[in-house]
């Protein structure tokens, strides 16, 4: 009986039906998969903007920061955006407000954020699929784009290439309707606002807008294209030239800088391998399904250039950019999606072969949902860098803690520690695997900072007994023994207060690949 009635639901309301199943996994992503992907999505975002609710600024970002560490220096943009980040800094100055202090929960509130805006993407991308297609194709995509193993834990974290992508499927929903309106200047004026929002938080989003932009320019529809124009470059300028004035008395400082930096280091980050886009696509969307859905987007190409142009675009300039990491081609999964069930679909109606082979084909999918499945449950309730995070919350509401030290000795560069999750802005001291200098540098920074300072040797504190860390936290179990009593002469007192593991995940990536630096946190207490 109950089978019967998801059957009617599904055939009568599929959309209904998609927002139910997208709410239901997102919520238990908001609620388990806790922490952070990436070091992007929190050291960016969430560090950045509670340093500025608290009154500080942790990565001196702000030119007064930048001045008050050094008078002398002459303050210059980060080269970071602040839209997003801004908004959060509004979010955390409410929570601050409200009371609202356990960073927890502030987490919990802001992925529950997060999870509602991405539905603008289920079910958009709904309503497109069934403009463009037919319902059949617009069920396939809605439900792929809900479900889809990835897309909740992505749809919680707080990535700008993926906080974007509401704004790029709203900007091209009131594109894709603005033919039909009686005011359809204002339509596409609407649409280029929009998107440019998309701009600001992910500045390459620009390849996508330009698409969208050529494509109306390729229709010859002139007015519309200006009217689309202007809507974008009024958004940017509102945004970015406005703010950028108020910090930095000049327009586009930050997009300045951040054209500038990547395009002077763009050899120096991620792997410039041309195929990992297409891999990660149609890896994603698992194999061969993947595979399929790329055959799909590339047959779509003439009946839905409206669409697959921006795409096309964007991926193309990804591959041709030197500078590749995953994420980067996040802002079009969605789209290469919708495009590869519409693309996909219209290939096995038309072809002989595959019409001949429907188990074959069902068997693909068979074997597609059950490894999505599958990985839909493990990342959906994930906790993601869960020993760091655990180790820093250790100290919320453990009083008047200031520095701690962090030890990992078994490497050369320590990982950088969530201050935020201990409610308050300690000095980390990072030690590493760096040779042990000569005595005149016992006492110098390698690198100072605002919060993180790296030191060559713990003797830094025998030289500056007024930065005597309270804590220190060894990061690993390789030679923990040998590490804590090559401390024991600067710490006598040193007792073992905590040990945090880290998650499942954390534990398979780190087997799969020790880069992934996901260790057992050992907490110590120096008196």
């Amino acid at each position: 009986m109950t089978r019967a009635i998801i059957k009617q639901l599904w055939n009568e309301k599929p959309l209904q039906s998609i927002i139910i199943i997208a709410v239901f996994v997102r919520l238990l992503a908001a609620f388990f998969s806790q922490g952070y992907g990436f070091h992007d999505d929190h050291f960016l975002v969430i560090e950045a903007s509670q340093s500025w609710a608290d009154g500080t600024d942790y990565n001196d970002w702000l030119p007064k920061s930048q001045i008050a560490a050094n008078p002398n220096a002459t303050p210059i943009p980060s080269g970071h955006s602040f839209f997003y980040v801004g908004l959060h800094y509004l979010l955390f100055s409410l929570f601050n407000f409200l009371g609202i202090a356990d960073p927890k929960i502030k987490m919990l509130l802001v992925r529950l954020l997060h999870a509602l805006f991405s539905l603008i993407v289920v079910v958009l991308g709904y309503k497109i699929t069934e403009k463009l297609s037919n319902k059949k194709n617009a069920r396939q995509a809605g439900l792929l784009l809900a479900v889809l193993w990835a897309m909740p834990f992505l749809s919680v974290r707080n990535l700008m290439e993926v906080a974007c992508i509401p704004f790029l499927f709203m900007g091209f929903w009131i594109l894709l309707n603005a033919e039909s309106k009686k005011d359809k200047l204002w339509y596409y004026l609407l649409a280029g606002l929009v998107v440019g929002l998309a701009f600001s938080i992910r500045f390459q989003t620009a390849v996508f807008i330009f698409g969208l932009g050529l494509y109306l320019l390729f229709k010859r529809n002139i007015k519309n294209t200006i009217a689309f124009g202007v809507g974008v470059v009024a958004s940017i300028l509102a945004i970015q030239g406005i703010v950028d004035m108020f910090v930095w008395h000049r327009p586009f400082a930050e997009l300045g800088e951040y054209i500038r930096y990547n395009n002077e280091h763009k050899y120096e980050y991620g792997a410039d391998r041309p195929e990992m886009y297409f891999l990660v696509l149609a890896g994603v969307v698992v194999p061969p399904i993947g595979l399929f859905f790329f055959w799909g987007f590339l047959n779509t190409w003439k009946k839905y250039t409206f669409l697959f142009l921006p795409t096309l675009l964007f991926l193309a300039f990804h591959v041709y950019f030197p500078n590749k990491q995953e994420r980067f081609i996040l802002p079009i999964l969605p789209f290469f999606i919708m495009l590869g069930v519409i693309g996909w679909n219209e290939w096995t109606d038309k072809s002989s072969f595959w019409q001949k082979q429907q188990k074959l084909l069902k068997g693909c999918w068979a074997f597609f949902w059950s490894v999505n499945i599958l990985l839909l449950i493990v990342f959906s309730l994930t906790y993601s860098k869960k020993s760091r995070i655990e180790a820093m919350y250790y100290f919320y509401n453990k009083g008047k803690v200031e520095r701690i030290l962090a030890e990992d000795s078994n490497r050369y560069g320590v990982q950088m520690l969530p201050n935020f999750y201990s409610g308050k802005w300690m000095t980390i001291y990072n030690l590493d695997k760096t040779e042990m200098p000569d005595s005149s540098y016992v006492g110098k920074l390698r690198e100072a900072g605002h919060y993180y300072n790296d030191i060559y040797t713990a003797r830094y504190f025998t030289v500056h007994p007024d930065k005597y860390p309270q804590y220190v936290l060894f990061i690993g179990d390789k030679r923990l023994d040998e590490r804590i009593n090559n401390l024991k002469p600067c710490f006598p007192k040193l007792a073992f207060v905590k040990k945090y593991e880290p998650g499942f995940i954390d534990k398979v990536l780190y087997k799969l690949n020790p880069v992934n630096k996901n260790e057992t946190v050992f907490i110590y207490k120096t008196f």
